[in-house]
């Protein structure tokens, strides 16, 4: 054991360079935007699965979640309760309405019921949003690459993110799913090897430390508090967690992307509700292996809460595993990360380049959406790296669902305007989600702390819902009068 070795920088260099390669290859053949962005259509559910949870947790579950025990206790995985309800809830009733048209974003359904104003207002509300929260995904996982080699944080981001446009330039969705459920499989194999390690390093083993943790009050799990400032009570969990769950897996390019390269409406439906299932399972996982860290550096203070796992990492795991389990790090990351790439290029091309142009040329597109690629993974670089002096408040992970809960609910009153009131119209729906964002933006910035960010998503969506509907209703009569 000790500090990370010339044969873990071996396996460190040997998988991701492989990974990198692997993915490019998947995109050999593509021929159009519907290959480089849909895949075609005809990727196995159980595959789309394993990148919808790659993409939604990888480098903030395997960083941040531990940190979030390591501080806390259990009552994060109060929010897997309302994640799975909310996919639910997305199965039966936004996936339908996907998959009844040839849709290729999740903001054309938009488009299909209130007008183009609708569709590019939302699909840049999401590029803005996608854009910050997954630039301190970035920054994430440069934490143990710069404790590894000593490099500043800029260019750990540098060179995590080249890394991964590499291949997701040249290999699009395709590469995007099939890599995230390969990196999947490592980092959850490196939780249980963390585990095991701190079985044989914590006095006692894991036994004696979740004594200590029960005895600190680390292992309550549930929390019924009613108090709207708490960001983690069963409440907060089963609403605020609810409705984020349906508004990243319903309205979010991100995700929705992933599902519309399902080959039908039912293999959409397993992929998602079966991922919330895993991520239960898997928030469970990365929380005790926080609770095990707890035990092990007897609650010591860290500059930065994302780098208490990497510390571990790097310092105490065998030789060999120290190099596997950073490569998973990174490797999670580069696949979210390319979801993030992918995605973006996805709604710019086909929300707006495609539609300003006039171009119905799939071939055009390919090329159209590389170029676009490679502008979002600079951009997603830069802003990481701008990130780094405020790194030391917060875990990554309450950063990134805090920044995209500002607009989700924004997002989710949308699509349900389209979908439950038949008298919404575009300009009332515009109005609304500017507003319910607006609320949510004010509450987070002059009033923090009054209320957790789990809430966010049912203030905004209820506010977007309110004023859309009322402010459709209103622009109907005076058109009448």
């Amino acid at each position: 054991m000790g500090a990370f070795t010339t044969l873990d920088l071996v396996v460190l260099v040997v998988y991701l360079g492989g990974v990198t390669a692997w993915g490019a290859w998947l995109g050999r053949g593509q021929r159009g935007g519907s290959d480089y962005f849909l895949g075609n259509r005809d990727l196995p559910w159980g595959a789309v699965l394993l990148s919808v949870v790659a993409t939604e947790t990888s480098t903030l579950t395997f960083l941040s979640i531990p940190g979030v025990a390591y501080l806390g206790s259990l009552t994060f995985l109060q929010l897997t309760v309302g994640y799975l309800v909310g996919r639910v809830v997305v199965a039966a009733v936004l996936l339908p309405a996907y998959y009844r048209g040839e849709l290729n974003t999740a903001y054309a359904l938009l488009e299909e019921r209130f007008g183009t104003g609708a569709r590019r207002f939302t699909s840049g509300i999401f590029m803005v949003t996608r854009l910050l929260a997954d630039s301190v995904r970035l920054f994430a996982t440069a934490i143990p690459l710069a404790l590894i080699t000593g490099w500043p944080y800029p260019v750990s981001i540098a060179v995590i993110g080249v890394l991964t446009l590499v291949y997701t330039y040249f290999g699009g969705i395709r590469a995007v799913v099939w890599v995230d459920a390969l990196q999947m499989g490592l980092y959850l194999v490196g939780a249980f090897c963390a585990l095991a390690v701190l079985q044989m390093v914590i006095p006692g083993g894991w036994g004696a430390a979740l004594a200590d943790a029960s005895a600190a009050g680390k292992l309550a799990v549930l929390d019924f508090s009613t108090d709207p400032t708490l960001p983690y009570t069963f409440w907060a969990g089963l609403i605020g967690g609810g409705f984020l769950a349906m508004a990243s897996h319903g309205t979010d390019q991100l995700i929705v992307q992933r599902l519309l390269t399902c080959r039908d409406l039912k293999a959409s439906q397993k992929a998602l509700v079966g991922s919330g299932v895993v991520v239960v399972v898997q928030f469970a996982l990365f929380l005790f292996v926080g609770i095990g860290l707890w035990a092990y550096y007897e609650g010591a203070a860290f500059a930065v809460p994302d780098a208490i796992f990497a510390t571990f990492i790097i310092d105490v795991l065998p030789v060999g595993i120290t190099g596997l389990l950073i490569a998973g790090v990174f490797a999670a990351a580069m696949s979210s990360l390319s979801s993030s790439i992918n995605s973006l290029a996805s709604a710019s091309a086909y929300d707006f380049w495609a539609p300003l142009t006039g171009t119905r040329d799939d071939a055009r597109l390919l090329r159209i959406g590389r170029g676009l690629t490679l502008v979002w993974a600079l951009l997603l670089i830069g802003v990481a790296i701008a990130y780094v002096p405020m790194s030391e408040d917060a875990t990554a992970v309450e950063v990134a669902l805090t920044i995209a809960s500002l607009v989700y609910g924004g997002f989710l009153g949308a699509f349900f305007l389209g979908i439950l009131d038949e008298k919404a119209e575009q300009g009332g729906v515009i109005l609304g989600m500017a507003c319910g964002i607006a609320v949510v933006t004010s509450i987070w910035i002059f009033a923090t702390g009054a209320v957790g960010w789990p809430w966010f998503v049912p203030i905004g969506g209820a506010v977007t819902l309110a004023v859309g509907a009322v402010a459709s209703r209103l622009r109907a009569r005076g058109r009448e009068g």
